[in-house]
């Protein structure tokens, strides 16, 4: 079997961006930019007032005092979006709103609550020094200057800047279609009263909802019944989405058909079986360039797996530079024993915090691969070293931050 790093690595070897797409810049936000963003404008385009006030010399203010105020005339009101249509003069002074352009001769401006108005003059009360209030071409963004990087996910401030860059459209990685099947006769809908040996379908929305959290849009099929000719149909139609994750069947019982259906329809084998606990029964296919998941049907196993494996697969799938979670020291308080000699890396649902400068973790609850509940409070995940039995409480632990963003 391969060991989680294995697996891993053998899958990210096997996936590739999408082909990028040209989009209005209303529609990429949270996509990740599929090349380098220059600016085609310097921002601000030209030198403008900052303030509401007057457009003046400094020079002219060299004796302003609250008590011996400077005296200006006012050559009138330049408006935003107006252009000055005469120069400013020694002893001159033109009342500016915010945005508008500064004009020629003007060095400075003073805000309007700083000065006294009168009919054709202005009192000024305070020395200023020149370059006051006043926002110069360029000092924002510069003609070329990279904005944003490929593979950068595409933030709201991110377009903010992009817009004042002018660019209107961009050169994105579409949102990646995952197909989501779940299988098995015992599955009902969350509606549904379960009958006897049936039970709630849980794993169709955790998976979409992971698949949604991951900037992906998910696409449910109807549950999938333990019978190869209908799953060998269902599965040619998912083979139309970008990636397909299925879960349950894949294990070695005698109504286990998915490996089987997946291989008849011509999907390669990556890998099958991964040295972890929980959901060592993971299964890797490449269907033509398509990605191709088979994951357990336990649900907390399917959410573990789709963490460690499917999402940073999906984050390669649409382009994004960093696929990770972030990784981090913590002690684990409480401590942990599992057992001995076992040669898989286990994964513990934990509550991660920070406390007097370090990070420390706590089991969630019983970590068994079908106990829900252990995800209500589990914002890492704590990894344990194939053949590591045993943590001593407040002993080390290596824990990936699953609520927080992708950091490599």
């Amino acid at each position: 079997m391969a060991t989680p790093a294995e697996a891993l690595q053998l899958i990210l070897d096997q996936v590739a961006p999408l082909p990028a797409v040209r989009l209005p810049l209303s529609e990429a936000l949270g996509l990740a930019a599929a090349e380098d963003l220059h600016s085609t404008a310097q921002v601000p385009p030209f030198t403008n007032s900052a303030m509401d006030g007057y457009a003046l010399r400094a020079a002219d203010l060299a004796t302003a005092t609250p008590a011996t105020p400077v005296r200006l005339r006012v050559l009138g009101d330049l408006a935003a979006g107006a252009i000055p249509t005469c120069a400013v003069g020694s002893g001159e002074a033109l009342r500016i709103m915010t945005g508008a352009p500064l004009p020629e001769g003007a060095d400075t401006v003073v805000p309007v609550e700083q000065t006294l108005r009168g009919e054709g003059w202005v009192d000024v009360l305070h020395l200023l020094r020149p370059g006051l209030h006043i926002r110069h071409a360029g000092e924002d963004l510069q003609l070329g200057q990279r904005l944003v990087a490929a593979g950068h996910r595409l933030r709201p401030g991110d377009i903010g800047a992009l817009a004042a860059a002018g660019l209107a459209v961009l050169p994105c990685h579409p949102r990646a279609r995952v197909a989501v099947l779940t299988t098995g006769d015992e599955l009902v809908d969350v509606s549904e009263q379960p009958g006897p040996g049936r039970i709630r379908d849980a794993n169709i929305h955790a998976l979409c909802a992971q698949v949604a959290a991951s900037g992906a849009q998910p696409m449910p099929f109807p549950r999938v019944p333990d019978e190869p000719a209908t799953l060998l149909r269902v599965l040619e139609e998912a083979a139309g989405a970008d990636m397909i994750l299925t879960t349950g069947g894949i294990s070695v019982g005698d109504y286990d058909f998915m490996k089987r259906m997946l291989e008849e329809l011509g999907a390669r084998r990556v890998f099958w079986k991964v040295a972890q606990k929980p959901g060592g029964p993971l299964g890797f296919w490449m269907l033509g360039a398509k990605p191709v998941f088979g994951i357990p049907g336990n649900p907390v196993a399917a959410m573990l797996m789709f963490e460690e494996y499917v999402r940073p697969a999906l984050r390669q799938l649409m382009g994004y530079a960093n696929r990770h979670r972030p990784v981090a020291e913590a002690a684990l308080e409480g401590g942990w024993s599992g057992k001995v000699g076992d040669g898989r890396t286990t994964f513990l649902r934990v509550v991660a915090r920070r406390e007097d400068g370090r990070l420390k973790a706590r089991l969630t609850g019983p970590q068994g691969s079908a106990i829900l509940s252990s995800m209500l409070l589990a914002n890492a995940l704590a990894v344990i070293p194939a053949g590591v039995d045993r943590i001593e409480p407040g002993g080390p632990v290596t824990l990936h931050l699953t609520e927080e963003n992708e950091d490599h």
